[in-house]
């Protein structure tokens, strides 16, 4: 009996001993898995997949949501017609629009944000934050299956890009540099978004979404600091597409303005008439030049 447990007792260590073994060489390449992300120069922040709310936890934290609705993408004709050059721009080629300048970055109202292409629900403000990065973020979709995330690897980084399930829109992009309860940052684009107030829901034929704010609801954290400084324009998902700049014009300096090519807008402002253009096709001497 001694001696079968000391073989009992023998094996154990010897299994002990390998699998110490083992673990060791599996943590090697993680190792240097973790260790190529900190130096890797076009490593980005990637959203855990750990602090993704779970479905059970998203139902606790808000009433459920009977949503009837059939939602389909417009055709592109259509949405040529209801969309500005620089949505466009943003929602069918992945652009992204000035920060600071759009439309939600600074919007405080209640209510929810579909897709401009589709009309589907895809935040609500109760889940939206200041990010300081000058556009609309969110700590989570208002329903876990609207957005999709994809892997993006464009302009020498890798990030996960968001796009809208119906109309396959595309957002934005996902960080895990987010506040409290879900730590992600779902950085938006306005463009890609369209705003219903929490008066208009019914009126919009989004009465179901009302639910949400029925109650006393905990407002999300907003984050100390910046995620990206409004001039840093290598900052992750922090550069814009386009650039920006003010003229003076007339009403007929603007029209021509409108016509010019790589100018994606133009709005009057009480600085001047400011001109959103795309660097790629025009330059800011360009415009200056025609707004004269």
């Amino acid at each position: 009996m001694h001696q079968q447990m000391s073989g009992l007792h023998r094996m154990s260590s010897i299994k002990v001993v390998c699998m110490r073994r083992l673990t060791l060489w599996w943590a090697v390449p993680f190792s240097l898995a973790g260790l190529w992300a900190c130096i890797s120069p076009a490593s980005e922040a990637q959203p855990s997949t750990s602090s993704t709310p779970s479905s059970s936890s998203q139902a606790s934290a808000m009433p459920k949501i009977n949503d009837t609705r059939v939602y389909r993408r417009f055709d592109d004709d259509s949405l040529k017609k209801s969309l500005s050059p620089l949505a466009w721009r943003v929602t069918q080629e992945d652009a992204t629009e000035p920060p600071f300048r759009n439309a939600y970055w600074d919007n405080h109202d209640e209510g929810i944000y579909v897709d401009s292409t589709s009309g589907e629900p895809l935040f609500s403000s109760l889940d939206k934050f200041d990010s300081g990065t000058g556009w609309p973020s969110f700590v989570q979709p208002i329903n876990g299956g609207s957005v999709v995330e994809k892997r993006d690897v464009t302009h020498g980084m890798v990030r996960v890009e968001a796009r809208s399930k119906t109309g396959n829109a595309h957002l934005g992009h996902v960080f895990d540099d987010g506040p409290r309860p879900t730590g992600l940052r779902y950085c938006m684009n306005s463009a890609s978004l369209r705003f219903i107030p929490r008066a208009k829901l019914e009126a919009e034929g989004y009465g179901a979404y009302a639910a949400l704010f029925g109650g006393t609801a905990k407002p999300v954290d907003d984050l100390a600091s910046g995620q990206c400084a409004p001039d840093a324009a290598g900052g992750p998902g922090c550069a814009s597409s386009f650039e920006t700049i003010v003229v003076t014009a007339s009403a007929d300096a603007e029209k021509a303005l409108r016509t010019l090519p790589g100018v994606v807008e133009v709005s009057r402002t009480a600085k001047g008439v400011e001109v959103v253009f795309d660097p790629a096709q025009t330059s800011a001497d360009v415009v200056r030049a025609g707004s004269r």
